[in-house]
């Protein structure tokens, strides 16, 4: 017969002896294996070359998808090849396949297209693929790709994956547009597992929504070529994005964190992170992420809203770290996590609870906070100290408050840094009004001593209250209240100037205490 004749189950006239192989597995529904048995022989990224007796050309195998023949009797067709060599395109475009998919350990020899196809669930384990281009694919089940390489990108743009898509320890290289990975758009209904994967490029999730959880657990991102390692804004996950370590040579597979004692690899990114406006059902973990960016890179999570953020990886030696309109319920941080100086911005950045790994002494946390303003800003002391306080820690909070008063004195005009000074000197701001206590009768001592030796005659001869220099001085040292010493007598030389000097501290430690109180009926 000749091609697109016959009946269905008539094989093609010009089938090889491997594609008559392929044939009838598929109708019995069993696994189709031509490899070796070597294993060396049998990799099929390596450079052993595979003949005749192990090839099979794409339109056949396309051919059996999309019109194959009927099933053996008792049996359901599917398509399972074990270690075999595909030559041709394999163009799926547009196409409805409804067999089951399983392919492993083979080798293409040029790219998979799958745009728009609608298949059941395709699982291709440690194959060698040019490109595989699924824009738009719908997958009523899963679709696995572990250990396979991909040499000129994946995408995956706008794509349906019913249940999971698996990218464990999958290999994949850059397109011509410097993207390994295009999933812009996609739809995953549970898990995206990408544990181990290598990207050499950007992976792109923009606007990506996966039902259940993200999991990159010992990821390594790495893309020289532009600014961005993982481009993934507006991205939402139901549950949690893991940019954490995975183990290795273990199960792995499982998704969960590795045990005690096992050998493990972290996630690592050479590259910015854009993550900006995402939201995630359960929270943001990266425990013990590594980041390596350029000065010009980034860790931006602009406006994202999670009910945890796991802030406990290594400390980016250099780039920044952004959460400017991040909105969290917990942070979970490490002291040493977080960027230098001038690396940090946190400009609206709000968070509810703080939960510190290992020792955050308040002095560490408000460096923290110093880190996060280049220019003064109220917020974000602010902010944490509302934290504190909400969490019974008047103390500290004050404390923040106080560091708020102090670092905007730096910005004030020479007058206004000397008034800081005083209020500062005096009250600490308000924030510690027993210190004005304390300077009242420091100054009321030394004043009541000094007025005892000083010159005095009465202001009015025909009656005066007798001579007291603790109430003369206290009448000095109190604005507006009157004791009936003040204006009685009448100091001469140099203790005029006493006098008029008591009375300026007088009012400056009235003021400042005003300011202070006035502060704290406000909350800071």
């Amino acid at each position: 017969m000749t091609e697109g004749a016959g009946l269905p189950g008539d094989v093609p006239d010009d089938a090889t002896a491997a594609e008559l192989g392929m044939w009838q597995a598929f109708r019995n529904g069993s696994v189709y294996d031509l490899s070796s048995g070597d294993t060396a022989v049998d990799d099929p990224h390596g450079g052993h070359p595979w003949g005749p007796e192990r090839t099979v050309r794409a339109r056949i195998v396309c051919w059996l998808l999309l019109d194959g023949p009927p099933p053996l009797s008792g049996r359901v067709a599917s398509l399972k090849l074990t270690g075999l060599r595909i030559t041709g395109t394999l163009d799926l475009a547009g196409g409805t396949v409804r067999p089951y998919v399983e392919l492993k350990g083979c080798r293409f020899e040029q790219e998979i297209l799958l745009p728009e196809a609608h298949l059941q669930t395709v699982r291709l384990v440690d194959c060698s693929v040019p490109r595989l281009e699924a824009a738009r694919v719908h997958t009523e089940g899963d679709l696995h790709l572990p250990r396979c390489r991909f040499h000129n990108g994946l995408r995956l743009t706008d794509a349906h994956i019913g249940t999971d898509l698996l990218l464990n320890q999958a290999i994949v290289y850059r397109d011509r547009t410097g993207r390994s990975i295009a999933a812009d758009g996609m739809t995953v209904g549970q898990d995206l597992q990408a544990e181990l994967l290598e990207s050499h490029g950007e992976l792109s999730l923009r606007s990506a929504k996966v039902g259940v959880s993200l999991s990159l657990r010992g990821a390594r991102l790495a893309n020289p070529y532009t600014r961005l390692a993982l481009n993934a804004p507006q991205l939402t996950v139901g549950r949690t994005l893991y940019l954490t370590p995975a183990g290795v040579g273990g199960p792995w597979l499982s998704g969960t964190t590795p045990a005690h004692g096992t050998r493990i690899q972290r996630f690592e990114c050479q590259g910015g992170v854009r993550l900006d406006d995402g939201r995630f059902g359960d929270a943001v973990d990266l425990e013990r992420a590594r980041f390596a960016f350029t000065d010009d890179q980034e860790l931006s999570l602009r406006r994202v809203q999670t009910p945890e953020l796991r802030f406990l990886g290594e400390k980016p030696e250099r780039g920044k770290v952004v959460l400017s309109g991040a909105r969290i319920v917990n942070l979970i941080d490490r002291a040493t996590s977080w960027p230098e100086p001038g690396n940090l911005h946190m400009g609206g950045f709000f968070y509810e609870n703080l939960v510190p790994v290992g020792p955050f002494p308040l002095t560490t946390r408000l460096d923290w906070v110093a880190a996060a303003t280049a220019e003064y800003a109220p917020e974000p002391y602010e902010r944490l100290a509302t934290v504190l306080r909400n969490a019974g820690e008047d103390e500290d909070a004050r404390e923040v408050l106080l560091a708020k008063q102090r670092r905007r004195r730096e910005s004030l005009p020479v007058a206004a840094k000397v008034w800081g000074v005083v209020q500062d000197w005096t009250v600490a701001y308000g924030y510690r009004p027993g210190r004005a206590a304390v300077w009242m009768a420091v100054l009321w001592a030394a004043s009541s001593l000094a007025f005892a030796h000083a010159d005095h005659t009465p202001m009015n001869d025909n009656g005066h209250p007798p001579w007291s220099p603790a109430l003369f001085a206290l009448d000095l040292l109190l604005p507006v209240i009157d004791l009936g010493q003040a204006g009685q007598w009448r100091l001469h030389g140099g203790w005029q100037w006493v006098s008029v000097a008591l009375i300026l501290l007088g009012w400056i430690l009235a003021t400042t205490v005003a300011a202070g109180a006035t502060r704290l009926l406000r909350r800071g």
